[in-house]
């Protein structure tokens, strides 16, 4: 913890190291109430720094000093400076050997950061600056190193020992001891590191490259947990397959490696040969996991496989470059789950989510650019900026460049860079380079923070057929206060007839038309586009596929909107004309609140959807997605002043009207669906997905009706089901109802079912949480003294407190300021505890300019009373000032 108020870091002050290392010789001794680490640097001057022997300055936390040496000469204290951050040495030479033994406390690492202990495992996650929680070393991803790593335990308590690598040698120690040693030929920098010890089961099976060699493929779980592992291992497989097929990238050690541990701060870790993964993101099987879990698991296992390219062999030179390796391994996972499930709903629930969520962070005060130009602590920018709105300036490189010239510049990007540490500007010169274009404007998508608007009008000249889109960018206030320029905006769209048929496009200085649908680049603050040969008015299907992550905006009327549901041939735009057409038909139940008027809902919504919903070619995936009206938390980040009281009136009175009215077609669509559960066995595919998907929306609209042979059928499908989904769905509706005995005893049945289950447990804390009848905060409070309940888990804060104070919205919100102050609490309790989850939960409190004045005011006292509070850690600290900058 810091008493000192933490100083910002600059891009702008980068430089390279004076030293570097070549040789990482690492042995562990581990032990119950202590480790001692011993490390062998082989460094050197970095000749890119010039001439002469400035002090070495190796990174260092939370370390016992026990020795050092310089080439072999043992170091006395006056031949060193050591502080609580470093160790200074002074080199006499030009190339060198440092030699350190320290003790540090994993037993004890309540951070989970560097090395810890999950339950009886010992095991590490160092990115982004937690390799200094280890040995003293040069601890930035710029300095590259070849690690030998030796690891030396009880052999009873800890049979399985692990780390980077290939095994390289293991066997008998003195007093009941053992020892392996790895060898990870491929340097890396301290970040990708890992090591694990302990009891552990595994399943393994073996992966043939396209070269002919084999692969051993190895998933390390807690006993009881292995049977959980099997998805995983598959979705392990088709991830490798799936890169050397689009990507041409072969994995390249002998052994690949995954270990899930249950305390971890965030989903998986990419470390080289042995990726650690949060226990949420690998275990997997029908009876505990939901369809929703088996899609996470599949996406993060191929992130983290993917990484092993864009990320570790390539890996970034500084922080600031994150998104790097991460919005281009976010862009790659993504496109691998598309191609194994629906690729128009995978899109509809990435856009989904980045609008409700990333465009919120863009416009509040913790708004950065992609690569931010300063940080205070680094894990406060692992952010959806980072990441989401990183993959959509990937992908939006790729709509610019075609899918050949993307994959083009993706190949001389890893070929060029292997084994380096770059920017993301080295990203886009290999993309420049392999197609010959300029991408210069292009790259302030790196630079500009924010969420660009695009307003978009129309004109129509009858007499020579022709139409015009004028597109205007404008751009938001940042917290940086800098005035923005023009992006390039690759806008995919297309223009319909009256029949709904898709027209050619011909623009006004071109002699043929070409395709139906086409991407138009916005490159001017002000721009338009004149298109020919057309003979009436047409109506634009605009930013097809969410080409570029804007604001946009056209004055489409409900008819319009109607038209393009039934019409579009873009499937995502099909839901995003349902998406715009419900938030119109809610706002304007929001002013009617507001007023004090009774409700009255615009008959055309219930029109639309019943047409969606009787239309029996649509994908049932689909057809959910449209069915699906914009979240509470999607109409506060839209709003001006968010009123969270009329917000989930106006939505909730909208959800029983649908309900209501169109109960026989759900009802017919949930019978159908439940039937086919019944009569087949849990599948997690993409087709089963979509069934159960449609079949629990149904559901959720069904329950609104009171309807007491929905409740039979809620308690059958609870009861009878064979699979996580469905019994999750059945609880959510049940705890949602107003059915309070069956819900109580629904609750009690699931808990005594699952008690010895953390993660289905977690689901449990999280349906509760996200209730939003009276009193949520109570049944938190009350189910935070539960023991299936610890601060202590990132998981159970996240499944607990992140639901409430995220999703349960008028709950969270009370007039009163009861969950603000409850959230403040729990933010001072964990920033002793975990910095990292700590800050995270602050979310919404750092929305506070979003509400009314009363509201206002009371998020803004509880963020001053954090700040007040006493020694903060750098990541709550950060969070906190700039909230209330």
């Amino acid at each position: 913890m810091r008493t000192e108020q933490p100083q910002a870091i600059y891009l702008k002050d980068y430089q390279a190291p004076e030293y570097l290392i070549d040789e990482t010789h690492l042995t562990f001794e581990l032990f119950e109430d202590h480790t001692l680490v011993h490390a062998q640097l082989v460094m050197r001057r970095n000749p890119a720094r010039g001439t002469g022997l400035p002090a070495l300055v190796l990174d260092g936390q939370q370390l016992e000093l026990l020795s050092v040496q310089l080439d072999d000469q043992t170091l006395s204290s006056a031949d060193y400076q050591c502080d609580d951050n470093s160790l200074t040495l002074h080199p006499r030479g030009e190339q060198f050997t440092v030699d350190t033994s320290v003790r540090i406390h994993p037993e004890s690492n309540t951070a989970l950061e560097g090395l810890y202990k999950s339950g009886s495992m010992f095991c590490t996650q160092c990115e982004a600056e937690g390799f200094r929680k280890i040995t003293y070393y040069l601890d930035r991803p710029d300095v590259m190193s070849t690690f030998t790593t030796t690891v030396i335990a009880e052999q009873h308590r800890y049979p399985v020992l692990l780390s980077n690598g290939n095994p390289v040698g293991s066997g008998p120690g003195e007093d009941g001891r053992h020892w392996a040693t790895w060898e990870d030929p491929f340097k890396k920098p301290a970040y990708l590191f890992a090591l694990v010890a302990g009891d552990l089961w595994c399943v393994e099976d073996v992966f043939t490259r396209q070269s002919g060699r084999d692969v051993t493929l190895r998933i390390y779980v807690e006993p009881e947990n292995i049977d959980k592992c099997q998805h995983a291992m598959v979705s392990l497989k088709k991830s490798m397959r799936w890169d050397e097929e689009v990507y041409g990238r072969e994995y390249d050690l002998d052994i690949f490696m995954i270990v899930a541990v249950n305390d971890f701060n965030m989903g998986a870790m990419e470390n080289k040969g042995l990726n650690i993964f949060n226990s949420s993101c690998v275990l997997a099987r029908a009876e505990t996991a939901t369809d929703a879990a088996h899609q996470r698991v599949e996406a993060v296992v191929a992130h983290e496989y993917f990484h092993n390219w864009s990320g570790n062999r390539v890996t970034c030179r500084d922080w600031f470059q994150l998104s790097l390796k991460e919005g281009f391994t976010v862009f790659r996972d993504a496109e691998f789950s598309a191609d194994m499930n629906s690729r128009t709903v995978k899109r509809i629930e990435d856009v989904a989510y980045l609008r409700t969520h990333q465009f919120a962070e863009d416009a509040g005060p913790m708004a950065h650019p992609v690569r931010p130009d300063s940080f205070i602590e680094i894990s406060n920018f692992y952010t959806l900026t980072v990441y989401e709105k990183g993959s959509e300036v990937v992908r939006m490189v790729r709509t610019l460049l075609g899918a050949e010239g993307f994959r083009k510049g993706s190949d001389l990007y890893f070929e060029r860079h292997d084994g380096q540490a770059v920017t993301c500007d080295d990203f886009i010169q290999a993309m420049e380079d392999a197609n010959g274009v300029d991408l210069t404007q292009f790259k302030r998508w790196y630079v500009q923070a924010g969420t660009p608007r695009l307003a978009v009008s129309e004109a129509w000249d009858a007499a020579a057929g022709r139409y015009s889109l004028t597109f205007r960018q404008s751009y938001p206030q940042t917290p940086d206060g800098r005035d923005k320029l023009p992006f390039v905006i690759p806008v995919e769209l297309g223009l319909l007839d009256a029949e709904g048929q898709d027209l050619p496009l011909q623009l006004a200085d071109e002699t043929t038309a070409h395709g139906t649908s086409r991407v138009l680049a916005v490159t001017e603050a002000e721009q338009t586009f004149v298109f020919q040969g057309l003979t009436a008015k047409p109506l634009p299907s605009l930013l097809r596929g969410f080409s570029a992550p804007v604001k946009l905006s056209f004055p489409y009327d409900r008819d319009q909107l109607m038209f393009l549901m039934q019409h579009d041939s873009d499937g995502f735009n099909r839901w995003e004309a349902g998406q715009q057409l419900s938030v119109q038909v809610l706002q304007e139940l929001i002013a009617q609140h507001q007023r004090g008027e009774a409700f009255n809902l615009d008959p055309r919504l219930i029109q639309a959807l019943g047409t969606v919903l009787a239309d029996e070619t649509l994908d049932p995936a689909m057809v959910a997605e449209m069915l699906s009206l914009p979240g509470e938390a999607y109409l506060t980040e839209i709003s001006q002043v968010a009123d969270v009281d009329a917000i989930h009136a106006a939505r909730e009175f909208a959800r029983t009207q649908i309900a209501e009215q169109l109960q026989p077609r759900l009802w017919a669509r949930y019978q159908a669906n439940r039937a086919q559960s019944r009569e087949t066995a849990y599948v997690a595919s993409a087709e089963h997905f979509a069934r159960r998907s449609l079949q629990n929306i149904a559901l959720s609209y069904l329950m609104l009706t009171g309807n007491p042979d929905v409740l039979a059928a809620t308690l059958e499908q609870f009861e009878h089901c064979d699979n996580m989904t469905e019994r999750l769905t059945a609880l959510a509706v049940l705890v949602n109802s107003p059915f309070t005995a069956e819900r109580a005893k629904a609750l009690e049945a699931f808990a005594e079912h699952f008690k010895d289950n953390p993660l289905v447990m977690d689901q449990w804390f999280s349906v509760q949480a996200g209730s939003t009848q009276p009193g949520g905060l109570a049944r938190v409070k009350a189910l935070m003294q539960h023991p299936a309940f610890t601060l202590k888990n990132p998981n159970k804060v996240r499944a607990l407190i992140g639901a409430f104070a995220g999703q349960n919205l008028v709950n969270f919100h009370a007039a009163d300021g009861s969950g603000y102050r409850f959230l403040a609490d729990l933010v001072i309790e964990l920033n002793a505890l975990n910095p990292q989850i700590a800050s995270r939960q602050l979310a919404p409190l750092t929305r506070w300019r979003k509400y009314d004045d009363a509201r206002q005011a009371l998020m803004k006292g509880e963020l001053e009373r954090i700040l007040a509070s006493g020694s903060l850690s750098s990541d709550v600290y950060e969070v906190v000032s700039k909230s209330l900058a």
